[in-house]
């Protein structure tokens, strides 16, 4: 954003201020499109949005919830449940963006551990949608101790809630753009939404409004309407997974459709093939295509512009906004350079997180460089290569399943006797979740369609086998040890 479109709109202030200082000084500009499914676009101009926002929290107040408050938010992609995002701020409260779809066994577990004051469902969408009969004048300014919650499957099984220990607070410093690093990116952006706002990518995108972007927000992913947003609302950037980015480059006619208004876009959730890199920098060019890594928890991020890819193949970038990179074995020494070791970073922002569910924080030195276990190397120029995702995280279609999470809900199948999930090569998925099964009565083992179905009842559609395996004995050592990653290389990998 240019210095005269943020002179008037206040910084240094909670996130509720922020916004309603944006409709102060923008009243009539468009804030959010939202595409949905079925039906018209609906277009809210800031001052219509920030009105929103003042009657969500105005409703979700009147059910409880106050200054310091967790508020599950189990509701898909709508301009309610983005009313109600900044409702929570406005209140002083921390908003935790759940997958709404969950089946019950799942949702019932996650609430669980989010403990919070108030859940809105599916269910609550009406009750919200009535609330634009309340007041809709600005709160009085507080400020969230937190700015959100971002749910997970932990690595035990158990779900988790990944919580910022930074406050709700827009800073002067706050809102660069990604690709301000390599070029002078001109605001307000006119950003597209494709994924949901329960997905880290998805709610970065608050950050965004809060910048004063547009904010173009699809209902569910759709590749064809991808494309069809970035011509008609002219889209600057956007975010997405590989698996998003490979659909849409599969459509028919891709190549001749209009990504002239693309200032950048960025890979994210998962490391992209290199075939991938190159069929986008036929699409937009190499100088708007960028990559990154790094993970929930803000350990620190690195990221490289697809140019850079070109002189460094394979690589997810450079250390960014003042991540450092360090590769240690496991005695804690670093590695030399193009040695594989496992991946440490520290950033400022390097520890301000913690678990809702008793899992521990992930493994930190002593001087504050952490790791999510991931291994990977150095060149000489300092760009780091992923040899390996954490050893048991699936990451399929960009989204992160954890095999004890899936084997716990599976191994309550009367049929099975045990089981263990692991993660194959995949040309759709990157990797496709694969479930070993051992059959409780060898003569009569599960059906795998009826393993599939049953895994459909308990869990969320991406962490749901795509395949299923019946094994005579699972290969497990003495000590009830096994090993995915033999298993996987026995598969083919």
């Amino acid at each position: 954003m240019s210095d005269e479109q943020t002179d008037d709109v206040p910084a240094d202030v909670p996130y509720g201020s922020r916004l309603t200082g944006l409709a102060r000084s923008r009243p009539d500009d468009t804030a959010v499109v939202f595409s949905p499914i079925e039906g018209d676009e609906i277009v809210l101009t800031w001052s219509q949005f920030e009105r929103r926002a003042n009657q969500a929290a105005r409703a979700m107040a009147g059910r409880g919830l106050g200054h310091g408050d967790f508020v599950a938010l189990a509701l898909p992609n709508s301009p309610d449940m983005l009313a109600a995002i900044f409702g929570a701020w406005k209140l002083g409260a921390v908003p935790i963006p759940v997958r709404w779809d969950l089946p019950d066994w799942e949702r019932d577990r996650l609430l669980a551990v989010v403990d919070a004051k108030l859940s809105l469902s599916t269910d609550d969408a009406a009750w919200l949608a009535t609330s634009t009969d309340l007041d809709d004048s600005a709160l009085p300014e507080i400020t969230p101790p937190h700015t959100h919650g971002i749910c997970s499957s932990g690595s035990t099984g158990t779900p988790k809630v990944i919580l910022s220990e930074v406050p709700g607070m827009w800073l002067t410093t706050s809102g660069a753009a990604f690709a301000d690093g390599w070029i002078d990116v001109p605001r307000p952006q006119t950003v597209l939404l494709p994924t949901t706002l329960y997905h880290t990518n998805g709610f970065a995108t608050m950050n965004n409004l809060l910048a004063g972007d547009r904010l173009v927000v699809l209902e569910k992913f759709d590749a064809a309407r991808v494309v069809d947003l970035i011509e008609r609302h002219r889209i600057t950037n956007l975010t997405a997974t590989p698996t998003m980015l490979q659909r849409i480059a599969d459509l028919p006619g891709v190549d001749d459709r209009d990504f002239s208004s693309i200032v950048w876009m960025l890979q994210g959730a998962a490391v992209i093939p290199p075939s991938l890199v190159h069929r986008w920098i036929s699409l937009v060019g190499a100088d708007r295509f960028y990559m990154a890594y790094g993970m929930t928890e803000a350990l620190g991020l690195t990221a490289l512009r697809a140019d850079e890819w070109l002189r460094h193949p394979g690589s997810v970038g450079k250390g960014y906004r003042d991540t450092e990179i360090r590769i240690l074995d496991p005695a804690g020494n670093d590695v030399p350079t193009g040695e594989i070791g496992e991946i440490y970073l520290r950033s400022p922002l390097s520890g301000y997180y913690r678990y809702l569910g008793g899992a521990a924080k992930l493994p930190e030195t002593a001087d504050g460089f952490g790791t999510a276990g991931d291994l990977g190397r150095l060149d000489a120029d300092g760009f780091l290569y992923i040899a390996d995702r954490r050893s048991d995280l699936i990451i399929s279609g960009g989204a992160n399943v954890y095999p004890a999470e899936v084997e716990s809900a599976l191994i309550e199948h009367p049929a099975i006797a045990d089981v263990v999930v692991i993660g194959l090569a995949d040309e759709a998925w990157g990797r496709r979740v694969h479930a070993v099964v051992e059959a409780a009565d060898p003569a009569a083992p599960p059906d795998p369609a009826d393993v599939i179905a049953f895994a459909k009842g308990r869990l969320a559609p991406y962490k749901v086998p795509k395949t299923v395996e019946i094994v005579d004995r699972m290969p497990r050592s003495e000590a009830s040890k096994v090993s995915r990653a033999a298993m996987v290389d026995a598969r083919g990998g």
